[in-house]
């Protein structure tokens, strides 16, 4: 299979070119390159995807034919009408969100179920709102199903595991290794909904190998909060001296007062979302994506070679309250819980 990956340096689109690799595949990374080098064993075609014509640039690098299967994550319109354009025969995989979605109060959603936001055209800053990132999301979803052969689209939730630049759940292998109380923010039974980047990828080669079509969430079963973080304490011990570690579960009304954010920050609890607001965003319904192949390894072991990365990579991400601000919200919540 000749595989060509719009990407191809960071975290979602190189796991995809090393397991495509991995199984021998002919893999064409087209990007900067300014992010990093793209795997061993991959070509690199430096593709400037705001200023290059993509057809040309590929052309001129003698990839414009025969191409089996693109895999794009691109956020703006424009960079994904002008290389399905440029690639229309080709399979077609586009990796978009779980943010395209427009109702997120709803547990068990899935893409029949769920409305979409209404599609942003043109090219804008996908950082600026969520609402905006889904609605550009949504547009290039419709070019490609609309211009390409054949075409999966696979909407993630909160993709993790070793190599994440965001650093939200790196927050909790760092924090849970340390041992203590640790302050679980919200609910025992809130849900959590994660996918490892390497799941994920191989699930994307193995359905560019079936050509599978359709839309699909990309993203794990839902696990409590409490479950969550049991299993990756369990998935530290392997790795971590063996350390006491309690619990304290800190309300979401409590979190609110002490300015502690939601979902990623430097003051902030990571995966903890307000409810009701966000009762569907890490409770979708994946049975789909499961009999489509989809396969998960257990969230401890996320922790596990998380924490092994972070360790390898002393610069990486994390994003979360620091133990001092933990420990004066906990000292707060024990004050107020005493009278």
């Amino acid at each position: 299979m000749r595989l060509l990956v719009l990407g191809g340096t960071v975290f979602l689109s190189r796991a995809v070119a090393e397991e495509a690799i991995r199984r021998g595949h002919d893999v064409t990374c087209a990007c900067r390159g300014e992010s990093g080098t793209v795997p061993e064993g991959a070509r690199h075609v430096v593709l400037d995807r705001a200023a290059d014509d993509v057809a040309e640039v590929l052309s001129s690098a003698q990839v414009d034919a025969p191409v089996d299967v693109v895999v794009d994550v691109a956020r703006h319109p424009s960079w994904v009408r002008s290389a399905v354009a440029a690639f229309p025969d080709a399979h077609w995989i586009f990796v978009s969100t779980i943010n395209v979605y427009s109702d997120d109060t709803v547990p068990a959603g899935t893409p029949d179920s769920l409305p979409l936001h209404e599609p942003i055209h043109t090219d804008e800053d996908p950082m600026s709102a969520p609402e905006t990132y889904g609605a550009m999301k949504v547009s290039c979803e419709q070019t490609v199903r609309e211009g390409a052969m054949s075409s999966m689209i696979v909407r993630p939730g909160l993709i993790v595991g070793p190599g994440d630049p965001t650093g939200r759940f790196s927050y909790w292998p760092a924090r849970l290794a340390d041992g203590g109380e640790v302050l679980a923010p919200g609910s025992p039974d809130d849900a959590v909904q994660v996918i490892d980047v390497r799941d994920l990828a191989a699930w994307i080669v193995d359905t560019a190998e079936s050509r599978t079509t359709g839309v699909f969430d990309g993203t794990s079963h839902a696990l409590t909060r409490a479950d969550a973080l049991s299993q990756m304490v369990d998935g530290l011990s392997s790795v971590v001296e063996p350390v006491e570690t309690t619990f304290t579960w800190v309300d979401q009304e409590f979190l609110t007062k002490q300015e502690i954010e939601p979902w990623m920050g430097p003051r902030s609890a990571p995966l903890w979302l307000p409810l009701p607001e966000y009762a569907g965003l890490m409770a979708h319904d994946v049975r789909a994506s499961y009999d489509a192949g989809l396969a998960t390894r257990p969230i401890g072991d996320t922790a596990r070679d998380t924490l092994t990365w972070l360790r390898d990579n002393p610069g990486a991400e994390v994003t979360g309250m620091d133990r001092e601000t933990e420990a004066a919200v906990l000292r707060a919540w024990h004050d107020r819980s005493a009278t």
